[in-house]
């Protein structure tokens, strides 16, 4: 079957797809990420207009049962009915023989069953199914579903986006708004940066004065403008929850030992003794670092990673390590000069090893595993080596632009597993077009376009024994920018659907042009429902 991209007319004039030609339209039109095998039949499917009665459903299947109740109503108007005749017969399944979040989907002669490895796999089915009804317009229509069967899993297993309220706080609700529109496309790890100079976004109930002075960047603002706030612990169980019952796992970062400002507001004490007196206020960074040498340093983080692990079930806690600026701090500080001749250290970056030495035995004894940004020897090629020694049960993120080959390389022979945030192709603060700059906070930033972000190979075309330590796949939404969810979405939108598919989909089976013909009708979906999202109107051509 021919699939053309739809014209963005489509698109803009009343988001009706009446004027595109209908071998447009089947059950894959609309499926991103698109999946590992897609047969359409042109035998019966299932005709929704007599409801639907479930069969079976595992009885650890109520939330995905409640889903596709959810689906069914919203996209055919159709209700559940018990009485067998002139209803489609409805199965959800786990199958334990197949990958975890690996599941099929089967549409054939009026029934519908979606299996799957566990309740992951059975909602990533549910979520495909949702698309299926999105993107065929005239089944959709007439209350059917088109013969079909999925057979599909991820390429890579930890697919994250991350959201940054410690620059421009975002409130509970819009969090939960950011995660619905990510379950849709199979992402499943939500990374909330919680603490930097501009902000400390997490209640430490044994450090009150975290979030007292480091939650306010502008007091005279009030608590509700964007740099203000904090969350609760029952409000991050809540959002916990929330994404749990979508199949996302929420992880923490807390941001160390550079972009500390907002900790080192409230524990000036903390700091370096060196050339820089000037105070420290909350969003003005200064460019400090904690100071390695405090022993009250690893007692408080000791106190705020325990607090971290009894509120958030994720495996990980990332601690960043990123942009510290250490000859400045560590290297003119007078206590930590002294640290470096009794431990016989001769270069100040290497204090790190000492630092995040103590810092991981706290992590590691609260049962977790550390995440870190991974940082060479170099901030531009050419880098020849780790800033430090990284242990091997520490994930690396890279991130620096033309520095991922040479961290895959490393991580490979270092034995750490990585995730893949390349910034050339990943940052989605970044704009999607010169000249569609932010009109708040903008500084500067360079522009990554949407086919670029879909050219986005997280494999690097390297042998598949060369890329197995890659675990992963991660868009990330810095804040600076971003005064609300708003902005959030439109800056992660349609280039969050690229990543989606670069995160899921064999690279031999991507393709751009199939791509943007697929990616329309989610587009117009999310603009029916609300959500800001950039049409790409340079997209709509046929380059």
């Amino acid at each position: 079957m021919k699939f053309r991209s739809m014209a963005i007319s489509a698109l803009m004039c009343g988001l009706s797809f009446t004027a595109v030609s209908q071998d447009v339209f089947s059950p894959r039109s609309a499926l991103v990420p698109l999946p590992a095998e897609v047969v359409v039949s042109s035998g019966p499917g299932a005709d929704f207009r007599g409801g639907y009665s479930i069969l079976s459903a595992d009885s650890s299947l109520a939330g995905e049962a409640a889903e596709l109740g959810r689906i069914l109503y919203l996209r055919l108007g159709a209700e559940r009915n018990e009485a067998e005749e002139g209803s489609v017969r409805v199965s959800l399944a786990v199958d334990p023989s197949m990958g975890r979040e690996a599941y099929q989907l089967v549409c054939a002669g009026g029934t519908l069953d979606i299996k799957g490895g566990s309740a992951a796999g059975v909602w990533n089915g549910l979520m495909t199914l949702d698309q299926i009804l999105i993107g065929d317009v005239p089944s959709t229509a007439a209350r059917s579903i088109a013969a079909v069967k999925i057979t599909d899993s991820p390429r890579f297993g930890y697919r994250a986006l991350m959201l940054d309220p410690a620059r421009n706080f975002l409130p509970v609700e819009d969090v939960k708004r950011y995660i619905d529109r990510m379950a849709r496309y199979k992402y499943n790890v939500l990374q909330l940066h919680l603490t930097d100079d501009e902000g400390w976004r997490m209640e430490i109930k044994s450090h009150p004065e975290l979030t007292d002075v480091g939650a306010f960047r502008n007091k005279k603002d009030g608590a509700g403008a964007p740099h203000n706030g904090f969350y609760t612990h029952d409000d991050l169980r809540d959002i916990i929850a929330y994404a749990a019952e979508r199949h996302i796992e929420v992880v923490p970062e807390l941001d160390i030992p550079g972009h500390t400002a907002a900790l080192l507001a409230a524990h000036p004490e903390m700091r370096c003794l060196n050339s820089d007196t000037a105070s420290v206020a909350v969003g003005e960074s200064h460019n400090l670092m904690l100071c390695a040498s405090v022993d009250e340093v690893y007692t408080l983080y000791g106190d705020i990673i325990r607090e971290v692990a009894e509120v958030f079930p994720s495996r990980y806690i990332h601690l960043g390590g990123d942009e510290s600026v250490i000859e400045r701090n560590w290297g003119e500080c007078e206590r930590d000069s002294v640290l470096m001749a009794q431990k016989g250290i001769s270069s100040a970056s290497q204090i790190m090893n000492h630092f995040f030495a103590r810092i991981l035995d706290s992590v590691r004894s609260n049962g977790k595993k550390a995440i870190l940004w991974c940082e060479l020897d170099n901030i531009y090629p050419p880098a020849n080596d780790y800033l430090f020694d990284y242990p091997s049960d520490v994930t690396l993120v890279t991130w620096r632009y033309g520095l991922t080959p040479k961290c895959i390389e490393l991580t490979r022979k270092h034995g750490n597993p990585l995730i893949m945030a390349p910034g050339e192709y990943a940052y989605l603060d970044y704009p999607q077009l010169k000249g569609d700059l932010p009109e708040w906070n903008n500084w500067g930033m360079p522009v990554t376009p949407l086919r670029k972000s879909y050219e986005f190979d997280p494999g690097y075309g390297l042998p598949a024994d060369e890329q197995a330590h890659i675990t992963g796949v991660m868009a990330t939404l810095w804040g600076e920018a971003i005064s609300d969810v708003n902005r959030a979405s439109y800056m992660t939108y349609p280039r969050g659907l690229a990543i989606a598919e670069a995160a899921w989909t064999p690279v031999e089976l991507r393709s751009w042009d199939d791509f943007r013909s697929r990616m329309w009708p989610n587009i117009s979906a999310m603009m029916r429902e609300g959500s800001a999202v950039r049409a790409p109107y340079e997209a709509a051509s046929a380059e």
